[in-house]
C-alpha cells in the first residue's frame, strides 16, 4: 500500500515547488530579448535539466519502497537519469562561467577538460549502477547509497573547481554582482551535499540548486537588461549625434538654388548623398571676386565620422587658399603641404579645382588625383577630359602640382562627380562605369545643371536598384552661359 512519510512528504513539495519555479524561468528565459545568444541558450539547458534532475527526483521519491520488478526498473532508470542530470548541470554551469570570465587562449583546453569531465561523470554512472556500488535497492526496492557513493560527486567536484579557479584568475572582468550570484550557486549546492553525505534526511540538494539557479538567473537577467538599456541610450545619443553632424555637414556645403540669382553668366548645382550618415566628399563653389568662380569637388579616403572631420578641415584650407587670388596649382600645393604637416593619420584627399573667369569664359583647373571631368563645349556631347593628375592632397610632402586651361563657350557644361557615381555597383557586383555616366549626361544634354544631376542619378538608381550603396555619391555641374555685348 502507497505510504509517505513526513520527510519524504517534504522532499516532494520542496521538489514540486522547484519544479514550478524552473517551469517559469525556464519561460521567461525564452521569451527574453535581451540575453545575449549563448547566455540564453545555456540558461535554457541549464534549466530544463533542473527540471529534469528534480522530476527524476520526485519520481524516485514517491516510487521509492513501492513493490513489483517494473517498479524496480523504472527506479533504476530515474536514479541513473537524476544523477546523470546532475553532471549535466554542473558541466552547463561551468560553460556558462567559462563563456562570462573569457579566459582567451585557455578557453579550449578547458572546454575539452570540461567534456571529459562529464564523459567520466557517465561512465562512473555506468559502472557504478551496474555494480551497485554508487546506489542500489533492496528486495522491497528502497533506495540505498552504495559504498562508492561519493563517486557520483567527483565530476561536478572536479567541474566546481575549474569554477574557482577561474572566478578567482579571471572575475575581475565580470560585474560584481553576477560573479557574487556565480558564488552563490557554487557555494549552496556544496553545503547541501555535505549535509546530504551523513544523512538520509530533508533533500537540502534540490533547495540549494534551484533557489540559487534562481537567484543566479534573475540578476544576469537584471544585469542584461542593464546593459541593453545603457547601449539603448548610447545607441540613442549616437544616432543623435550623426544625425546632427549629417546636418552640420549639409548645412556648410552650397545649398541654396539658385546659386547666383544675380549672375546670369552661370548656373551651378551639386549635390551630395553620403553612404554612411556622414562623408567624405565634398564640393564646394564661391565667387573669389567679381569675375572668377572657385569650383571644388573632392574625396576624402575613409568613410563615416574620421572621413567627415577630414573633409571639413580640406573644405577649410582649400577655400582660405583660393581666397587669396592664387592660381589653382599653388593652391592645391599650398593646401598639400598644410593637410600634411597635420595628419598623424595619414588620410588623403583627392581634389579637382577650377577657376572660372566668368568675363571671358577660360576655366584654368588642377587635379590632384581625382577623376576626370567630363565637358560639353557649345552645343556639342558630353565628353570625358583626361587631364594630367597629381598625387593626392596629403600623400606626400613637397609635392607641386600643374595646371592647364580650356576655353568655355556660350552653353558649355562642365559635369564633376566622385568616384561614387561610375563605382556604384548592382546585387551582381558590376559597376555602373563611366559609359552609362556620359549616357545619361548626353541623354538630355541641353536639360539644366539640376536636371542633368537628377538624370545621372536616376541612371545609377536605376542600374543598382536594391543594391547597398557603399560609397558617397557627389556631383556639381555648371553651366557658363557667357556675357551678354552691349
Amino acid at each position: 500500500m502507497f505510504s509517505m512519510s513526513t520527510v519524504n512528504l517534504i522532499n516532494c513539495l520542496f521538489i514540486a515547488a522547484g519544479f514550478g519555479i524552473c517551469g517559469l524561468c525556464f519561460l521567461q528565459i525564452t521569451a527574453s530579448v535581451h540575453l545575449r545568444r549563448e547566455v540564453r541558450r545555456y540558461f535554457q539547458i541549464f534549466f530544463a535539466l533542473i527540471l529534469i534532475y528534480s522530476s527524476t527526483h520526485l519520481a524516485r521519491q514517491l516510487m521509492d519502497g513501492l513493490p513489483g520488478q517494473g517498479v524496480r526498473t523504472a527506479l533504476n532508470a530515474v536514479t541513473f537519469a537524476e544523477m546523470l542530470a546532475a553532471g549535466c548541470m554542473a558541466h552547463m554551469m561551468s560553460l556558462l562561467v567559462l563563456t562570462v570570465t573569457k579566459p582567451g587562449e585557455r578557453a579550449r583546453a578547458l572546454t575539452g577538460a570540461l567534456f571529459a569531465l562529464l564523459g567520466l561523470h557517465l561512465a562512473l554512472l555506468i559502472a557504478g549502477a551496474f555494480g551497485g556500488w554508487i546506489y542500489y535497492f533492496d528486495g522491497g526496492n528502497a533506495y540505498h547509497r552504495g559504498p562508492a557513493y561519493l563517486l557520483s560527486n567527483l565530476a561536478p567536484l572536479a567541474m566546481l573547481v575549474i569554477d574557482v579557479a577561474l572566478l578567482l584568475r579571471y572575475g575581475k572582468s565580470v560585474d560584481r554582482r553576477v560573479r557574487g550570484a556565480f558564488w552563490i550557486y557554487m557555494i549552496a549546492p556544496i553545503s547541501a551535499i555535505a549535509i546530504q553525505s551523513v544523512t538520509y534526511g530533508v533533500q537540502f540538494i534540490i533547495f540549494a540548486t534551484v533557489g540559487a539557479a534562481v537567484y543566479m538567473f534573475s540578476v544576469i537577467i537584471r544585469n542584461q537588461n542593464e546593459q541593453y538599456e545603457k547601449q539603448r541610450i548610447e545607441s540613442s545619443r549616437i544616432e543623435t549625434e550623426l544625425t546632427m553632424a549629417a546636418s552640420i555637414q549639409a548645412d556648410i556645403l552650397p545649398n541654396t538654388y539658385p546659386a547666383f540669382p544675380d549672375r546670369p553668366e552661370i548656373d551651378v548645382y551639386a549635390t551630395m548623398d553620403p553612404a554612411k550618415e556622414v562623408g567624405g566628399d565634398f564640393y564646394d563653389f564661391f565667387l573669389i571676386d567679381d569675375d572668377h568662380l572657385c569650383l571644388v569637388m573632392a574625396d576624402v579616403s575613409g568613410k563615416g565620422i574620421p572621413a567627415a572631420l577630414f573633409m571639413m578641415a580640406s573644405r577649410i584650407i582649400l577655400a582660405n587658399n583660393a581666397m587669396l587670388g592664387k592660381s589653382p596649382a599653388q593652391i592645391l600645393t599650398d593646401a598639400n603641404a598644410a593637410i600634411f604637416a597635420n595628419n598623424r593619420e595619414r588620410m588623403f584627399v583627392t581634389v579637382w579645382l577650377g577657376i572660372l573667369e566668368l568675363s571671358t569664359g577660360k576655366l584654368t583647373a588642377a587635379n590632384a588625383g581625382h577623376e576626370y571631368p567630363v565637358l560639353r563645349q557649345g552645343n556639342g556631347r558630353f565628353e570625358l577630359i583626361k587631364d594630367k593628375h597629381g598625387f593626392v592632397l596629403g600623400g606626400m610632402e613637397g609635392t607641386r602640382y600643374k595646371q592647364y586651361e580650356w576655353q568655355l563657350t556660350p552653353g558649355s557644361r562642365l559635369f564633376v562627380y566622385t568616384d561614387g557615381v561610375p563605382e556604384a555597383a548592382d546585387a551582381d557586383k558590376r559597376l555602373f562605369g563611366k559609359d552609362r555616366m556620359l549616357d545619361a549626361l548626353n541623354a538630355d544634354p541641353d536639360a539644366t545643371p539640376e536636371q542633368l544631376l537628377k538624370n545621372v542619378r536616376a541612371a545609377v538608381d536605376g542600374f543598382v536598384k536594391d543594391a547597398e550603396q557603399f560609397d558617397d555619391l557627389t556631383m556639381l555641374c555648371v553651366e557658363y552661359r557667357g556675357t551678354k555685348q552691349p
